[in-house]
């Protein structure tokens, strides 16, 4: 008997237990709950953190987000404003602000409304940057185009889901990449023209260099020259004059210097000469040896 009560108090402890757990439910900080009865909302929405209280094994409880969301929506091309192709990827963060709607509107299936979403910020980046030229979508105008952007998606579209976009931002936007490499090849054509240029403007001013340092070297040394000519001829005419003056005094002695330079210069290299002894070449020399020297007459 007393085994038998045993059993019955634990199952009713564990009965107890079970409908306690089901009657109270928590909401965490990062949550916000719905509770439902065979599929319809019952009451409002819970979006503060606590325990609250629910009916056991009749009523559900369906938590969503309630952080802030990212997204990244699909990839896909448009046409600018100036007519020119363009690649652009997207992303947004959104905030579920009207849980009771969202659930309402999407029950609670996040892939499709992602999908929706996605595809309604391609719509509308697709209809705003048709309106402007390629340029502006790559300079500093690009901030206040996203802020347009994202002022288009916080229109009526979305309150109908009871979702708030916070930001919206292009990750990237390049030309296609058929374009791409079209203004690859097309900026590698003129930086190679410009690299020609330049090899031959330097060509040139090398050329024009070289020829100013020829002229200049050809002018020095033809002006070394001159003025080397003009020295040795002065130096030579000192040296004429003051032979000249020398010699002037003595005309005897100087007949006799310039028959011993001769003679000198004669038989310097041992020549050998036959020589009348008549001549006045040999009164001055005698032959000793192959060696010229100074006549004793």
């Amino acid at each position: 008997m007393t085994g038998t009560r045993t059993i019955a108090l634990v199952v009713a402890f564990a009965v107890l237990a079970l409908l306690l757990q089901q009657s109270f439910f928590i909401v965490d900080p990062t949550k916000q709950a719905l509770v439902t009865q065979f599929g319809a909302i019952v009451g409002k929405a819970r979006t503060e953190p606590g325990l609250y209280l629910k009916i056991p094994f009749v009523q559900d409880v369906v938590r969503i987000e309630k952080r802030l969301l990212h997204i990244e929506a699909d990839e896909f091309e448009l046409i600018a404003g100036d007519q020119k192709r363009l690649v652009v990827d997207a992303f947004a963060r959104y905030r579920i602000e009207d849980p009771l709607k969202y659930y309402q509107a999407t029950s609670n299936n996040e892939i499709g409304f992602r999908g929706q979403l996605s595809n309604l910020i391609n719509a509308n980046i697709r209809r705003e940057l048709g309106t402007v030229p390629l340029q502006a979508v790559l300079s500093e105008r690009r901030g206040q185009l996203m802020r347009e952007i994202t002022e288009l998606l916080q229109g009526p579209a979305l309150r109908e889901y009871g979702v708030r976009i916070v930001d919206v931002r292009i990750k990237r936007a390049d030309l296609p990449k058929e374009n791409s490499e079209a203004v690859f090849n097309r900026m590698k054509t003129q930086r190679q023209q410009e690299a020609r240029q330049l090899r031959a403007e330097g060509d040139e001013e090398a050329q024009r260099i070289r020829a100013g340092a020829d002229r200049e070297r050809t002018i020095l040394m033809s002006e070394a020259e001159k003025k080397g000519a003009t020295l040795r001829g002065e130096g030579d005419a000192l040296a004429i004059k003051a032979f000249a003056d020398a010699f002037g005094r003595d005309p005897e002695f100087y007949r006799f210097y310039r028959s011993m330079e001769a003679c000198r210069n004669a038989f310097a290299t041992g020549t050998t000469m036959i020589l009348s002894p008549d001549t006045d070449f040999a009164q001055f020399c005698e032959y000793k040896g192959g060696t010229a020297a100074p006549s004793k007459k």
